[in-house]
């Protein structure tokens, strides 16, 4: 209590009551008033004492407050009030502690004079903490909380957003633990970006960007509330890159939720939202008078984008976003950036590393970025520009440092590119007229520079990282050091300036390129071994007991020396393995080589550099490893330990075990050879059976498809058999029923009888017919007389006589047919003639010859019906003739399948013995195998894996061709 009497002063004349009385009398005034009014003027009071009075209101008026808060919901002014005083007494900003000094009362003409009270500084900020763990004792104030953020009067929303916020701020985990597992917690929160007043929205986005710090479930809840959709929105409501603060918050929340969150990127990218990033980076000519806010946007808008494609992510998910990035023309538009002029500093390094990022790794993009020309006169590539900016020490070191991270990306899995740039240092492409990045390069690493140095002896060594061919290639590049001199190749310029002591980061970087160039390059290793001076000036620089500045050359001179020992193909007989081991044994000693060797990773730096692929590095002189390397010396530092401590005897032995090995594995390939022919051969059988059977299988199901069609045939067949039947006898019983019609009409008569005329003229026509056949038939017969006593030969008689006998039946078909004619025309002209004599006597019409007529007209119907349907019966005897001609095909075919599947069975059988004999023989020889390693083991010898013989025998291959080549 001392400490509140002293803020409120000296005791003035007569008794006043202290700040904690006042503020006890409200308390009780709040927990005993009946009236609304009483209460909210006590609320208001304590509201207007809780700044100064921070610590005796949240201890003595909490519990009031949140009593308020749960019993007065109907009265929004007393719930402002309270929610303030909480906001007040929680709060822990700067401008809610303006009372951090306190007076103290002295004697004498110092009289008044304020000091800090640091004890007092330090309590006060450790309340906010004290009362948010008070307040969040209780998981329903939280909820209480929570539920009054859902109404809309502006005095009651906004404070209960600001009071949330606050408790965040200062316990923030275990509020969201709350939140989260409140029902519609999150829900509720989400609805402030809706909110209409831009104060609330905007707190309600500094709430949220507290809220999802940190927790990977809170962050995933939010993005599938519609996050992005609407902070998008926002920013572009804002005017994206020129809005202000409002923007910077929005990308800060976004940047909670997709940063580390795999689940929240691959949702931003599957939504397209990607794709509405690219306006953000639309910047205009006149690029001068960037403002503090947009350039704090874009800044946050280029780590946006590297968040989706930083490579921490998992590979297939930074490649899936590098392709959406190239394809809604993204890329373009940082490589525009990139390209522009007026554009501050700060922005163009974190542009550089944003699109170091984007092309990392995916050849599209980095086609793509090779062939982007900076607008100047000539054009010159954007690579060339940028590592201009590299090797000039008058350029900011940060920048610097991108443009190298800029080129390590570009040549990051791209041998296409490494191809490229160790092009432009051969004799053959080397232009005269133009810049080139291999000059560049050559220039920065020769430089007085040691930044330039370093930065260009990495750059080179990315070039060369995991590609042989480059590293071959690059033997070839010859230096023209001074004239009159002739030219040095440049592993001996690079040597040359190694043993001539120069600053320790230069031979840091000409070391690390000579490690890199060298390793798995036996080639390289025997150039190198050549120069008679490199390996004294090794042993000397290790041998040596220098200073601790000087341990980091130490082990990357026995890296060196190491590697040479490791990758020698024993081509140089002063050198070889054996003799090199002999020499570091003489002049260094095994132990103390190692020892050297295992300064690499000791080093402070070496595990910073590890981390990350990005060099960023506080200052110039810590800028010594490279993210690469390291890995390669993790790689190597093991395997040159062994090979160091080898004897001469042992790698004999170790020689004869691989020969034995090679052997061994050599009958084994050929056992795995022989088997993928044989597993390629069962299963092209495998797949000829699986053919056969469904062409059986369809074969079987067409002639059940046919066999059916012929019994619905039958059916239809039957069905009209019977029906022509019933019509038949209906028609007989209809003539036995002529004599009870009454008459004729007159007009059917006549119809009747012109079809009798109609009748006669058709016989007219076809007794003048059958005159003319008649005399073609005589005609015919004198024909083949005629023909028969001449000498024309017995064929033609022969066939006269088939045309003839075609003739006669003919003939007979017409004669039947005219017959058949007449008697129909007799019967017409009876039933006619007996129409006409019932018709006379009958004077009203009402003859029998009217239903005689009407059964005739069917008795046509049903004639040509039947004829109709024995055409039908024909085409289908015919049709069913084909089916089982077809039926008989396809069974003689199925048997002829089904012999060959036997066939085929009996091969695949053959074949499995075959193979199951085989892999027993393998199994034996695997078992010898294992039998020998394990012996190699005993003995204290690294047995190597399959793979590595492999890639060695691959290795020594690749060497005796280009020996071969270099002999021819």
């Amino acid at each position: 209590m001392n400490f509140f009497r002293g803020v409120m002063g000296g005791q003035a004349a007569g008794p006043q009551p202290s700040g904690a009385e006042t503020i006890q009398k409200l308390c009780d005034r709040v927990a005993s008033s009946t009236l609304l009014e009483d209460r909210r003027d006590a609320v208001r009071a304590l509201k207007s004492l809780s700044k100064k009075y921070r610590m005796e209101v949240g201890t003595q008026a909490m519990d009031h407050l949140i009593n308020i808060l749960q019993t007065d919901r109907s009265d929004s002014e007393i719930l402002g009030y309270a929610l303030d005083t909480l906001y007040n007494i929680i709060c822990n900003d700067e401008e809610e502690e303006q009372d951090a000094v306190t007076p103290l009362p002295v004697s004498g003409k110092h009289k008044n004079v304020s000091v800090p009270d640091e004890n007092a500084q330090k309590q006060a900020d450790d309340l906010g903490a004290q009362f948010t763990d008070k307040f969040i004792q209780d998981p329903e104030h939280v909820t209480l909380l929570l539920t009054l953020l859902e109404e809309f009067d502006f005095h009651v929303r906004w404070p209960g957003v600001k009071l949330l916020t606050a408790l965040l701020k200062n316990q923030g985990a275990q509020l969201q633990g709350v939140i989260l597992v409140s029902p519609m917690g999150v829900s509720r929160l989400m609805d402030l970006l809706a909110d209409s007043r831009e104060v609330i929205r905007n707190d309600g986005l500094l709430l949220l960007q507290q809220l999802t710090k940190g927790n990977a479930a809170i962050q995933k809840i939010v993005a599938f509330e519609n996050a992005f959709e609407r902070l998008l929105d926002i920013i572009t409501e804002e005017g994206s890159s020129d809005g202000g603060i409002v923007v910077e918050d929005c990308l800060l929340l976004l940047l909670n939720l997709l940063k580390n969150n795999s689940s929240n990127q691959n949702f931003f990218k599957e939504g397209s939202y990607i794709q509405r990033m690219k306006p953000w980076f639309e910047v205009g000519d006149d690029n001068s008078g960037w403002s503090a806010q947009k350039v704090t946007n874009l800044h946050l808008m280029l780590q946006l984008v590297r968040v989706m494609v930083s490579p921490v992510n998992s590979p297939g998910a930074t490649a899936s976003c590098q392709k959406s990035m190239y394809q809604c023309g993204l890329l373009q538009q940082l490589c525009t950036i990139l390209m522009a002029t007026g554009v501050p500093a700060d922005i163009l390094t974190e542009t550089i590393n944003t699109v170091s990022e984007v092309i990392r790794g995916s050849q599209v993009n980095q086609d793509y970025f090779a062939s982007v020309n900076a607008p100047s006169n000539p054009p010159r590539p954007a690579i060339v520009v940028l590592l201009m900016s590299m090797v000039n020490e008058r350029q900011p070191f940060v920048l610097r440092c991108a443009v190298l991270y800029c080129f390590q990306c570009f040549l990051y899995k791209n041998q296409k590119g490494q191809g490229e740039i160790v092009a432009t240092l051969l004799p053959s492409t080397i232009d005269a007229n133009s810049i080139s990045a291999g000059q560049l390069l050559c220039g920065g690493l020769f430089s007085a520079d040691s930044l330039s140095n370093w930065c260009a002896a990495v750059a080179l060594a990315h070039a060369l990282q995991d590609n042989l061919t480059q590293k071959e290639q690059l033997l070839r590049v010859q230096l023209a050091t001074s004239l009159g001199k002739p030219p040095v190749s440049l592993l001996q310029q690079c040597t040359n300036i190694l043993s001539q002591g120069s600053k320790v980061q230069t031979r840091v970087g000409l070391l690390m390129l000579l490690c890199t160039w060298i390793s798995n390059c036996p080639i390289a290793v025997t150039h190198f071994l050549h120069n008679q001076e490199n390996v004294p000036f090794l042993t000397a620089q290790i041998s040596e007991n220098l200073g601790e500045d000087e341990r980091l050359v130490q082990g990357l001179c026995a890296l060196l020396l190491g590697i040479c020992i490791y990758y020698n193909d024993n081509s140089l007989e002063n050198y070889t393995k054996e003799k090199l081991k002999q020499l570091i044994e003489k002049r260094i000693g095994k132990e103390n080589f190692v020892e050297k060797l295992g300064f690499i990773t000791k080093h402070e730096l070496y595990s910073r550099a590890a981390q990350k692929p990005q060099p960023v590095f506080p200052s110039q002189e810590q800028m010594l490893f490279d993210h690469e390397f390291t890995k390669l010396v993790k790689e190597l530092e093991g395997v040159i330990t062994k090979a160091v401590h080898k004897s001469s005897e042992e790698e004999k032995k170790e020689e004869e075990v691989k020969k034995t090995l090679e052997q061994h594995d050599n009958i084994v390939t050929q056992y795995k050879e022989l088997i993928r022919e044989q597993d390629t051969q069962i299963q092209e059988l495998k797949e000829q059976v699986a053919s056969m059977t469904s062409q059986n299988e369809q074969m079987q199901a067409t002639v059940t498809q046919q066999l059916s069609q012929i019994q619905q045939h039958k059916d239809q067949y039957n069905i009209l058999k019977l029906k022509l039947g019933k019509d038949n006898q209906s028609q007989s019983n209809s003539q036995g029923d002529v004599s009870q019609v009454n008459g004729l009409q007159t007009e059917e008569l006549t119809q009747l009888k012109e079809e009798v005329e109609e009748l006669r003229k058709q016989h007219t026509l076809l007794q003048t017919q059958l005159g003319d056949k008649d005399a073609l038939i005589n005609t015919l017969r004198s024909e083949a007389a005629q023909t028969a006593e001449g000498s024309a030969g017995g064929s033609e008689n022969t066939e006269l006589l088939k045309e003839l006998e075609a003739l006669r039946s003919q003939v007979q078909s017409q004669s039947t047919e005219i017959n058949q004619l007449k008697t129909e025309r007799q019967e017409l002209l009876r039933r006619a003639e007996a129409g006409s004599s019932d018709v006379v006597p009958s004077s009203d019409g009402s003859l029998d010859t009217a239903k005689m007529a009407e059964l005739e007209s069917r008795l046509a119907a049903q004639t040509a019906e039947t004829e109709r349907l024995k055409d039908e019966t024909k085409s289908l005897s015919d049709s069913r003739a084909d089916l089982e001609q077809q039926l008989a095909s396809a069974t003689s075919t199925v048997a002829i399948l089904q012999t060959e599947k036997a066939k085929l069975q009996t091969e695949v059988q053959e074949s499995k013995k075959e193979q199951d004999d085989l892999l027993m023989l393998l199994a034996d020889q695997d078992q010898k195998i294992h039998s020998l390693k394990q012996k190699l083991k005993d003995l204290g010898e690294t047995v190597e894996d399959e793979d590595d013989l492999d890639a060695r025998d691959q290795t020594d291959d690749d060497d005796e061709e280009e020996e071969d080549e270099d002999e021819d």
